[in-house]
Protein backbone atom coordinates (compact mmCIF):
# COMPACT_ATOMS: atom_id res chain seq x y z
CA UNK A 1 0.00 0.00 0.00
CA UNK A 2 1.26 3.44 -1.23
CA UNK A 3 0.20 6.41 0.80
CA UNK A 4 1.52 9.82 0.10
CA UNK A 5 0.76 13.39 1.61
CA UNK A 6 0.21 16.29 -0.60
CA UNK A 7 0.46 19.96 0.59
CA UNK A 8 -1.04 22.83 -1.84
CA UNK A 9 -0.68 26.36 -0.69
CA UNK A 10 -1.75 30.02 -1.69
CA UNK A 11 -2.25 32.57 -0.14
CA UNK A 12 -6.09 32.36 0.64
CA UNK A 13 -5.73 29.26 1.96
CA UNK A 14 -3.67 25.56 2.75
CA UNK A 15 -5.08 22.32 1.09
CA UNK A 16 -4.11 18.73 2.23
CA UNK A 17 -4.80 15.61 0.54
CA UNK A 18 -4.14 12.02 1.67
CA UNK A 19 -3.68 9.49 -0.98
CA UNK A 20 -3.64 6.21 -0.65
CA UNK A 21 -2.65 4.11 -4.14
CA UNK A 22 -3.02 7.17 -5.98
CA UNK A 23 -6.38 7.78 -4.72
CA UNK A 24 -7.56 10.75 -2.59
CA UNK A 25 -8.63 9.13 0.80
CA UNK A 26 -9.19 12.41 2.95
CA UNK A 27 -9.03 16.50 1.94
CA UNK A 28 -8.05 18.90 4.78
CA UNK A 29 -8.39 22.53 3.83
CA UNK A 30 -7.44 25.79 6.42
CA UNK A 31 -7.87 29.65 4.99
CA UNK A 32 -6.00 32.26 5.92
CA UNK A 33 -9.28 34.29 6.73
CA UNK A 34 -10.36 32.19 9.23
CA UNK A 35 -7.80 29.49 10.97
CA UNK A 36 -9.16 26.83 13.16
CA UNK A 37 -9.52 27.39 16.95
CA UNK A 38 -9.44 24.01 18.38
CA UNK A 39 -6.65 23.47 20.56
CA UNK A 40 -6.66 27.01 21.10
CA UNK A 41 -6.42 28.37 24.95
CA UNK A 42 -7.87 31.73 25.86
CA UNK A 43 -7.88 33.55 29.13
CA UNK A 44 -11.27 34.21 29.17
CA UNK A 45 -14.06 35.98 31.08
CA UNK A 46 -17.49 35.24 31.87
CA UNK A 47 -20.25 37.01 30.63
CA UNK A 48 -22.75 35.17 31.18
CA UNK A 49 -23.99 32.17 34.18
CA UNK A 50 -27.36 29.76 33.09
CA UNK A 51 -28.14 27.58 35.81
CA UNK A 52 -31.15 26.45 34.27
CA UNK A 53 -28.71 25.12 31.49
CA UNK A 54 -26.18 24.04 33.80
CA UNK A 55 -23.88 26.12 31.23
CA UNK A 56 -21.98 29.29 30.72
CA UNK A 57 -21.18 32.02 28.04
CA UNK A 58 -17.50 33.08 27.97
CA UNK A 59 -15.98 35.87 26.17
CA UNK A 60 -12.48 35.71 24.47
CA UNK A 61 -12.10 38.60 22.05
CA UNK A 62 -13.49 36.80 19.41
CA UNK A 63 -16.67 37.70 17.58
CA UNK A 64 -19.26 35.63 19.72
CA UNK A 65 -18.95 34.25 22.99
CA UNK A 66 -18.00 30.44 23.71
CA UNK A 67 -20.04 27.99 25.28
CA UNK A 68 -18.76 26.03 28.54
CA UNK A 69 -21.06 23.50 30.18
CA UNK A 70 -20.30 22.45 33.89
CA UNK A 71 -19.49 18.71 32.41
CA UNK A 72 -16.35 20.71 30.94
CA UNK A 73 -15.33 22.79 34.24
CA UNK A 74 -12.10 20.78 35.97
CA UNK A 75 -14.24 22.07 39.08
CA UNK A 76 -17.12 20.56 37.98
CA UNK A 77 -16.75 17.25 36.92
CA UNK A 78 -13.88 15.53 38.86
CA UNK A 79 -16.05 14.94 42.20
CA UNK A 80 -18.99 12.27 42.66
CA UNK A 81 -21.59 14.87 43.48
CA UNK A 82 -21.20 17.31 40.62
CA UNK A 83 -21.35 21.17 41.96
CA UNK A 84 -23.72 23.39 40.76
CA UNK A 85 -22.18 25.72 37.71
CA UNK A 86 -23.29 28.89 40.03
CA UNK A 87 -21.08 27.77 42.61
CA UNK A 88 -18.03 27.57 40.40
CA UNK A 89 -18.44 30.32 38.33
CA UNK A 90 -19.93 34.04 38.73
CA UNK A 91 -20.40 36.86 36.14
CA UNK A 92 -16.91 38.87 35.02
CA UNK A 93 -14.83 35.88 36.34
CA UNK A 94 -11.62 35.16 34.59
CA UNK A 95 -10.57 31.50 33.34
CA UNK A 96 -7.84 29.61 31.04
CA UNK A 97 -10.22 28.01 28.49
CA UNK A 98 -9.35 25.73 25.55
CA UNK A 99 -11.49 25.39 22.47
CA UNK A 100 -12.77 21.57 21.42
CA UNK A 101 -15.77 22.86 18.93
CA UNK A 102 -15.66 25.55 16.33
CA UNK A 103 -18.24 27.64 15.70
CA UNK A 104 -21.09 26.82 13.28
CA UNK A 105 -23.42 29.51 11.61
CA UNK A 106 -24.16 31.93 14.89
CA UNK A 107 -23.53 29.40 17.71
CA UNK A 108 -20.04 30.45 19.31
CA UNK A 109 -17.08 28.09 19.88
CA UNK A 110 -17.57 25.19 22.72
CA UNK A 111 -14.79 25.45 25.51
CA UNK A 112 -13.38 23.05 28.17
CA UNK A 113 -10.92 24.37 31.57
CA UNK A 114 -9.44 20.46 30.93
CA UNK A 115 -6.68 21.65 29.25
CA UNK A 116 -4.74 19.01 27.13
CA UNK A 117 -1.79 19.48 24.90
CA UNK A 118 -0.72 17.29 21.58
CA UNK A 119 2.39 16.16 20.94
CA UNK A 120 3.39 13.19 18.26
CA UNK A 121 3.44 10.16 20.25
CA UNK A 122 1.57 11.67 23.92
CA UNK A 123 -1.18 14.09 25.10
CA UNK A 124 -0.19 15.82 28.00
CA UNK A 125 -2.95 16.16 30.91
CA UNK A 126 -1.33 18.65 32.72
CA UNK A 127 -3.93 19.53 35.44
CA UNK A 128 -4.83 15.43 35.76
CA UNK A 129 -2.90 12.13 36.97
CA UNK A 130 -4.22 9.94 34.42
CA UNK A 131 -2.03 8.05 32.29
CA UNK A 132 -4.41 6.10 29.28
CA UNK A 133 -4.01 4.63 26.14
CA UNK A 134 -5.40 5.41 22.76
CA UNK A 135 -8.36 3.88 22.28
CA UNK A 136 -7.49 2.25 19.15
CA UNK A 137 -4.67 -0.10 20.62
CA UNK A 138 -6.80 -2.65 21.24
CA UNK A 139 -4.48 -5.13 22.51
CA UNK A 140 -5.05 -5.34 26.48
CA UNK A 141 -1.45 -6.58 26.64
CA UNK A 142 0.56 -4.09 24.52
CA UNK A 143 -1.63 -1.29 25.89
CA UNK A 144 -0.43 -2.15 29.33
CA UNK A 145 3.08 -1.95 27.78
CA UNK A 146 3.09 1.18 26.64
CA UNK A 147 1.80 2.60 29.82
CA UNK A 148 4.62 0.54 31.82
CA UNK A 149 7.01 2.18 29.10
CA UNK A 150 5.39 5.74 29.65
CA UNK A 151 5.62 5.85 33.56
CA UNK A 152 9.51 4.10 33.51
CA UNK A 153 10.18 7.03 31.70
CA UNK A 154 8.40 9.67 34.11
CA UNK A 155 10.45 11.41 36.68
CA UNK A 156 8.61 10.39 40.20
CA UNK A 157 7.69 13.83 40.88
CA UNK A 158 5.95 13.84 37.78
CA UNK A 159 2.79 16.42 37.36
CA UNK A 160 0.45 15.57 35.22
CA UNK A 161 -0.82 12.84 33.16
CA UNK A 162 -0.90 11.77 29.52
CA UNK A 163 -2.92 10.02 26.95
CA UNK A 164 -0.16 7.48 24.81
CA UNK A 165 -0.87 8.18 20.98
CA UNK A 166 -0.83 5.04 18.67
CA UNK A 167 1.81 6.46 16.73
CA UNK A 168 4.00 5.85 20.42
CA UNK A 169 4.09 2.09 19.22
CA UNK A 170 6.95 2.89 17.17
CA UNK A 171 8.77 5.43 18.69
CA UNK A 172 11.52 5.11 20.82
CA UNK A 173 12.32 5.98 24.45
CA UNK A 174 14.85 9.44 22.96
CA UNK A 175 11.42 10.30 21.06
CA UNK A 176 8.69 9.54 23.70
CA UNK A 177 11.60 12.12 26.34
CA UNK A 178 11.28 14.51 23.38
CA UNK A 179 7.89 14.89 23.39
CA UNK A 180 7.82 14.83 27.39
CA UNK A 181 9.92 17.52 27.36
CA UNK A 182 8.23 19.77 24.49
CA UNK A 183 4.71 19.18 26.04
CA UNK A 184 5.81 19.96 29.87
CA UNK A 185 7.95 23.09 28.34
CA UNK A 186 4.79 24.33 26.40
CA UNK A 187 2.56 24.11 29.61
CA UNK A 188 4.88 25.76 31.77
CA UNK A 189 5.36 28.71 28.87
CA UNK A 190 1.23 28.49 28.99
CA UNK A 191 1.08 29.25 32.53
CA UNK A 192 3.52 31.94 32.56
CA UNK A 193 1.53 33.83 29.95
CA UNK A 194 -1.89 32.82 31.43
CA UNK A 195 -0.53 35.49 34.10
CA UNK A 196 0.23 38.29 32.45
CA UNK A 197 -1.64 39.10 29.34
CA UNK A 198 -5.11 40.81 29.47
CA UNK A 199 -8.53 39.10 30.12
CA UNK A 200 -9.97 37.88 26.37
CA UNK A 201 -6.49 36.97 24.89
CA UNK A 202 -4.96 34.26 23.10
CA UNK A 203 -2.54 32.52 25.49
CA UNK A 204 -1.51 29.35 23.40
CA UNK A 205 -2.05 28.47 19.24
CA UNK A 206 -2.17 25.36 18.36
CA UNK A 207 0.33 24.29 15.19
CA UNK A 208 -1.16 25.47 11.73
CA UNK A 209 -2.52 22.58 9.48
CA UNK A 210 0.98 21.36 7.62
CA UNK A 211 2.06 20.90 11.04
CA UNK A 212 -0.47 19.34 12.35
CA UNK A 213 0.04 16.86 9.61
CA UNK A 214 3.29 15.77 10.68
CA UNK A 215 2.28 15.17 13.94
CA UNK A 216 -0.92 13.79 13.63
CA UNK A 217 -1.35 12.04 10.24
CA UNK A 218 2.54 10.89 8.97
CA UNK A 219 3.16 7.65 10.01
CA UNK A 220 5.87 4.18 8.90
CA UNK A 221 3.42 3.56 6.20
CA UNK A 222 3.35 7.37 4.68
CA UNK A 223 6.53 7.29 1.79
CA UNK A 224 6.72 10.76 0.79
CA UNK A 225 5.20 14.19 1.66
CA UNK A 226 4.74 17.00 -1.13
CA UNK A 227 4.93 20.55 -0.97
CA UNK A 228 4.66 22.90 -2.99
CA UNK A 229 5.37 25.81 -0.88
CA UNK A 230 9.25 26.78 -0.28
CA UNK A 231 8.45 28.64 2.50
CA UNK A 232 6.25 26.22 4.27
CA UNK A 233 8.66 23.44 3.12
CA UNK A 234 11.51 24.72 5.01
CA UNK A 235 8.84 25.36 8.13
CA UNK A 236 7.93 21.94 7.89
CA UNK A 237 11.33 20.86 7.68
CA UNK A 238 12.90 22.73 10.60
CA UNK A 239 9.90 21.44 12.62
CA UNK A 240 10.57 17.64 11.64
CA UNK A 241 14.06 18.43 12.71
CA UNK A 242 13.15 18.98 16.08
CA UNK A 243 10.08 17.02 16.68
CA UNK A 244 9.83 14.62 14.00
CA UNK A 245 13.24 13.52 12.92
CA UNK A 246 11.78 10.36 11.05
CA UNK A 247 9.82 12.62 8.37
CA UNK A 248 13.02 14.40 7.18
CA UNK A 249 13.54 11.87 4.83
CA UNK A 250 9.94 12.25 3.31
CA UNK A 251 9.55 15.62 2.71
CA UNK A 252 9.70 16.66 -0.84
CA UNK A 253 9.96 20.22 -2.13
CA UNK A 254 7.61 20.21 -5.34
CA UNK A 255 8.69 22.52 -7.77
CA UNK A 256 7.27 21.43 -11.46
CA UNK A 257 5.29 24.02 -13.59
CA UNK A 258 1.88 21.88 -13.10
CA UNK A 259 0.02 22.55 -10.50
CA UNK A 260 0.73 19.49 -7.70
CA UNK A 261 -3.20 19.03 -7.31
CA UNK A 262 -3.56 18.71 -11.40
CA UNK A 263 -0.69 15.77 -11.82
CA UNK A 264 -3.26 13.61 -9.14
CA UNK A 265 -6.57 14.46 -10.42
CA UNK A 266 -7.15 16.02 -7.00
CA UNK A 267 -9.22 19.58 -8.08
CA UNK A 268 -11.74 16.85 -9.71
CA UNK A 269 -12.19 15.12 -6.39
CA UNK A 270 -12.11 18.40 -4.61
CA UNK A 271 -15.17 19.54 -7.28
CA UNK A 272 -17.06 15.97 -6.90
CA UNK A 273 -16.91 15.66 -3.00
CA UNK A 274 -17.88 19.62 -2.87
CA UNK A 275 -21.10 19.09 -4.77
CA UNK A 276 -24.38 19.35 -3.66
CA UNK A 277 -25.50 16.31 -5.74
CA UNK A 278 -23.29 12.95 -5.86
CA UNK A 279 -24.07 10.63 -8.65
CA UNK A 280 -24.48 6.89 -7.65
CA UNK A 281 -22.78 3.88 -9.81
CA UNK A 282 -26.67 2.45 -9.37
CA UNK A 283 -28.08 5.39 -11.68
CA UNK A 284 -29.42 7.02 -8.47
CA UNK A 285 -28.12 10.07 -6.86
CA UNK A 286 -27.78 11.99 -3.63
CA UNK A 287 -28.93 16.00 -2.60
CA UNK A 288 -26.67 16.78 0.39
CA UNK A 289 -28.05 20.10 2.22
CA UNK A 290 -27.14 22.03 5.32
CA UNK A 291 -28.38 24.40 8.23
CA UNK A 292 -27.68 25.42 11.36
CA UNK A 293 -29.37 22.54 12.77
CA UNK A 294 -28.65 19.97 10.84
CA UNK A 295 -27.84 17.73 7.41
CA UNK A 296 -30.30 16.46 5.28
CA UNK A 297 -29.66 13.62 2.36
CA UNK A 298 -32.12 13.40 -0.33
CA UNK A 299 -31.85 9.63 -1.50
CA UNK A 300 -32.87 9.49 -4.69
CA UNK A 301 -32.99 6.03 -6.70
CA UNK A 302 -33.05 6.95 -10.71
CA UNK A 303 -36.11 4.33 -10.97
Amino acid sequence: MSEEILINVTPQETRIAMMENGVVQELQIERSSSLGLVGNVYRGVVCRVLPGMQSAFVEMGLQRAAFLHAGDILECGDSDAQRPIQEVLREGQSLMVQVIKEPIGTKGARLTTHISIAGRFLVYLPQQDHIGVSQRIEDEAEREGLRARLIGLLPENRIGGYIIRTMSESATDEELLADIDYLTKTWTHILAKSTTVPERTLIFQDLNLPMRVLRDVLCVDTEVVRIDSSETYQKLLDFANLYAITAVDKLVHYQGERPLFDIYNIEKEIEKAMSRKVELNSGGYLIFDQTEALTTVDVNTGS
